[in-house]
């Protein structure tokens, strides 16, 4: 088995706890707190009776200035350089703890009449502010939301409430059911099934088991004013558009999604590997093409580029792609067969079992220190993943790469594709930066600029799995163009005070313009 991370899989490596992250070892030597906020300008105050309230309502509620920097932090560069600088991102709101659905729908009511702020927040593994309280407000924490409800063993369908963190969930349906969702996110330990959802999620192993828009069979949702709605629950349908999808991706700005039903699958009892060498990216990306184009699904299909592919692999001298598959092995021996053939046309095979090790070994870090940067005051550090058709991907790879390493202050630009279909590929960039400490804001924004201007010259996807949250928000109304409206329009219909986590995904905000990172 390539992927059990809990049990009884050799594999089983991964580095995260999971709960709240702590996601830069600066930051954690920083008092919390201390400093003013880094990401907001006039937050909404919370009335005291509105507190007093909301404490009758939830579980629990939390208003230290302390307290609430420590349960907002997130994984995003763009909080970081805010708490190196002992400036927290949002340390003024309200954190409010609900126990169950109902809670949910009673803070929501009691926040639509007094008509404050509500973002909805979980593991906080999001790398673009999407869970961030930028205009204050109310925190809604839905981690307590934390258990299977149910399981159809003859349909392969498990009931979980939306803040089961993804380790948990995964080690109970093995051991319990027998079962994985084949859904591997890097963050996969201190993320949860509704972030999964409402970012519209990839795990590693999607090329096998899809992304999780694809594991969806329904979902619960509470509204911006309290109400309750289930949408989907059925294998096909015909009945008007699909309505899941307005929330899958969503990112807590049209509703609070509370439980979800997803598709699982049977643990599998087999698993196999190869690795090959390309002479150039573009040829490695041909090769993934073929391979999936001969209708061949393996699990992992991972094209590194010759900088990735000797920081992960010692391998500097090629383009690595690692091809890896788990299930029957019928089926597995057999998708082997067809990548061996097509990989074999371009160039050397490697040892599968040397690169399979470490790709296991390393696959749940980000970046690594061993690429020869020495983290500084000045360093920042981050990925942009993105999705287009086979054939822009090339030219989409080179430029993006030129337009990183054109901006004073880069110190590398590499990348890898990582998710692939027939029709077109996520590709996965990674960036560093090093400037003086009170320009990295500055260099940050402008290598997302550089970057986002090639994606929509080619009308590419902005992001493939990470969502938009704060840090795609400005590039979102020129990406989806004449759509863009209708998104709008989508969200004053579903929640026409703007309560939903304003400030996200370049939507209007009656609270006013979030900030840039």
């Amino acid at each position: 088995m390539i992927s059990r991370q809990t049990i009884t899989n050799p594999f089983n490596r991964g580095d995260y706890v999971s709960g709240a992250p702590s996601p830069s070892k600066w930051a954690r030597n920083t008092p919390v707190g201390a400093g003013e906020a880094a990401l907001q300008n006039q937050p909404v105050h919370v009335p005291a009776e509105v507190v007093e309230r909301l404490r009758s309502a939830a579980a629990a509620v939390h208003t230290a200035r302390e307290e609430v920097a420590t349960r907002t932090r997130d994984w995003w560069a763009g909080s970081m350089i805010g708490d190196t600088d002992g400036r927290p991102a949002t340390p003024d709101a309200v954190i409010v703890e609900a126990a169950d659905a109902e809670q949910v729908a009673e803070v929501l009511r009691i926040c639509h009449e007094a008509r404050i702020p509500v973002t909805p927040s979980a593991g906080r593994s999001n790398v673009t502010g999407a869970a961030l309280p930028v205009f204050g407000g109310v925190v809604l924490d839905l981690c307590r939301l934390n258990s299977i409800r149910s399981f159809d063993a003859e349909s392969h369908i498990v009931d979980v409430e939306a803040g089961m963190f993804g380790d948990l969930f995964e080690q109970q349906l093995q051991e319990e059911y027998g079962v994985t969702t084949g859904h591997w996110p890097s963050a996969f330990a201190i993320s949860t099934v509704g972030g999964w959802v409402a970012c519209r999620g990839a795990g590693q192993l999607s090329t096998r088991y899809g992304k999780i828009e694809d594991m969806v069979v329904g979902l619960d949702v509470v509204h911006a004013d309290g109400s309750r709605a289930t949408y989907g629950d059925y294998a096909r349908a015909a009945t008007g558009p699909d309505l899941r999808q307005l929330f899958i991706g969503s990112e807590g700005t049209l509703g609070v999604i509370v439980a979800v039903r997803l598709r699982v699958h049977p643990l599998p009892e087999y698993a196999s590997a190869l690795a090959f060498g390309f002479e150039t990216f573009e040829q490695g990306l041909d090769a993934c093409r073929r391979i999936l184009q001969r209708g061949a699904t393996p699990a992992v299909l991972r094209l590194y580029d010759k900088l990735e592919s000797g920081v992960h692999f010692d391998h500097p001298e090629t383009n690595l792609l690692l091809i890896a598959d788990e299930g029957d092995p019928e089926l597995v021996d057999s998708v082997l067969r067809v990548s061996r053939a097509v990989c074999e046309e371009y160039g050397p095979e490697l040892d599968s079992t040397v690169v399979f090790e470490r790709w296991l070994d390393e696959r749940m870090l980000v970046g690594k220190s061993s690429d020869g940067f020495t983290p500084g005051p000045g360093f920042v550090a981050d990925t942009l993943e993105m999705a287009a058709s086979w054939t822009d991907l090339p030219v989409i790879y080179d430029e993006v790469v030129a337009a990183i390493q054109a901006v004073p202050g880069t110190l590398a630009a590499s990348a890898h594709q990582s998710h692939a279909y027939t029709d077109g590929a996520c590709v996965y960039f990674s960036l560093r930066g090093d400037v003086e400490p009170e320009r990295r804001r500055e260099w940050y924004r402008s290598v997302w600029d550089a970057a986002n201007g090639v994606l929509i010259r080619h009308g590419a996807a902005l992001s493939h799995h990470h969502g938009c949250g704060l840090l795609r928000g400005p590039y979102l109304a020129d990406s989806l163009g004449a759509a863009f409206p209708v998104f709008a329009a989508v969200k004053q219909a579903l929640d026409p005070e703007g309560l939903l986590n304003p400030g996200k995904l370049g939507l209007p905000s009656r609270f006013g313009t979030p900030p840039l990172s």
